[in-house]
């Protein structure tokens, strides 16, 4: 028990620094491999809204579809972990990726918006599924190497993500079909999912190799733990920070252009700004966790996140609202990475604790953004944008329950793995 009374997680596998490099270095590719896919249809929606003649509403159905499909995946993301063992699990996860941009690429070829919907929902359990195994993967090696580095990791997501939009939009400038761009990713991510695969190490975690009453008695706890003070309050967090990054994915262009008057180019780049602004936060986030801990350090981010949102609101300068995008990058990039960790640590069953407050997180992603836009219809969008600075609020007051028991200095005390 550490000195908050949290339970000790099982240790993960002996291993040599060779083998953690590996271990490291795969997962971080599998969250490069999510941000790639995740970003694959957006540059294309232009062209898949006219090749099927749909509306701007049945989009936006399509795109709730992979939140829907996210949430499903993650809750059962637990299950899979416990049968497959960590390896197979994020091959296979990998692997319903790419059979699910197939599947895209195919419907498309035929014309078909059934399928489309399917391929859409089928894709967001997978990525949802992922998100969960390369989180809890992610924490087992923080453990192993004593040092923070999930906030980097989730930096390869955000770097994923713009490689894959700069994928889809050169595909559209070269005249390449969507289904032909769906196809050949498809293939390149099964592919690359079974290389990846092959750094996890071969370890179930106790309790994996378990009798069916065992896996109902599992379930059982796993229900409870939406009950659990601790994981609601890291869930509060996500929430907070989720609704943040949803809102300005959905809402930052928009209103830099229809509120600050900003020039089409300029709103998009202050999008570019926000996306580099966050990546970079993750990168060296993990260095500031380790020096002061993860609560003084979600307190620090998610204050700049507040100032950043005001500033964003009331500037009057287009610097202004600049200067206010990258604090409001800043106030998002540490929650996620920060929460899936410290409920991975919260307690047994860490891919059961990481489905809870995940859940939570696809949750404010699907609803958060529709919400602000219902509010903007009455009180407009750069109004609309307090709720945001209410969650950030909500966020730093929560923040205390990512606590590991120890502050910065002792983590560097206890040493760690190179």
């Amino acid at each position: 028990m550490s000195a908050e009374g949290s339970w000790s997680p099982v240790p993960p596998p002996a291993t040599t620094p060779s083998a953690l490099s590996r271990w490291r270095w795969s997962i971080t590719a599998g969250f490069a491999l999510g941000g790639v896919t995740v970003a694959a249809w957006g540059p294309r929606l232009p062209a898949i809204k006219e090749r099927l003649g749909i509306d701007t509403t049945t989009i936006g159905l399509l795109l709730a579809g992979v939140t829907v499909g996210g949430i499903v995946g993650v809750l059962s993301s637990t299950p899979v972990a416990h049968r497959l063992g960590s390896r197979r699990a994020i091959a296979t996860a990998l692997l319903v990726v790419g059979a699910a941009l197939g599947l895209l690429g195919l419907a498309l070829e035929l014309d078909s918006l059934p399928l489309l919907v399917a391929g859409f929902v089928v894709v967001g359990a997978g990525i949802g599924t992922l998100d969960v195994l390369i989180n809890v993967e992610g924490s087992a090696i923080e453990r192993a190497a004593r040092r923070t580095l999930l906030p980097r990791m989730h930096a390869a997501w955000s770097i994923g993500v713009a490689v894959g939009s700069g994928i889809g939009a050169a595909s559209a400038a070269l005249d390449v079909s969507p289904a032909a761009q769906f196809l050949v990713e498809a293939a390149l991510v099964a592919v690359a999912g079974a290389v990846v695969a092959r750094g996890v190490p071969r370890w179930r975690r106790p309790g994996d190799e378990a009798t069916a009453g065992d896996r109902r008695a599992r379930r059982r706890q796993w229900r409870r733990s939406f009950l659990d003070v601790r994981l609601l309050l890291i869930g509060l967090v996500m929430l907070g920070v989720e609704l943040g990054e949803g809102s300005a994915t959905s809402w930052l262009t928009l209103a830099a252009r229809s509120d600050h008057g900003a020039a089409p180019a300029v709103a998009a780049a202050f999008f570019v700004a926000f996306a580099a602004g966050e990546a970079l936060s993750r990168m060296f986030g993990g260095s500031l966790v380790d020096r002061i801990g993860r609560v003084a350090t979600l307190r620090v981010t998610t204050s700049l996140g507040v100032l950043g949102v005001v500033l964003f609101i009331r500037a009057g300068t287009p610097w202004l609202v600049l200067v206010g995008t990258l604090l409001w990058s800043v106030g998002v990039s540490m929650g996620f990475p920060l929460g899936m960790s410290a409920a991975a640590e919260s307690g047994p069953d860490p891919a059961a604790r990481v489905s809870v407050v995940g859940s939570i997180g696809y949750f404010a992603n699907l609803a958060g953004p529709p919400a602000i836009g219902a509010l903007a219809q009455r009180a407009g969008l750069l109004q609309a944008l307090w709720v945001v600075v209410g969650l950030f609020v909500a966020a730093f007051a929560a923040s205390g329950s990512l606590g590991d028991g120890r502050t910065g200095r002792s983590r560097r005390r206890s040493g760690r793995v190179a």
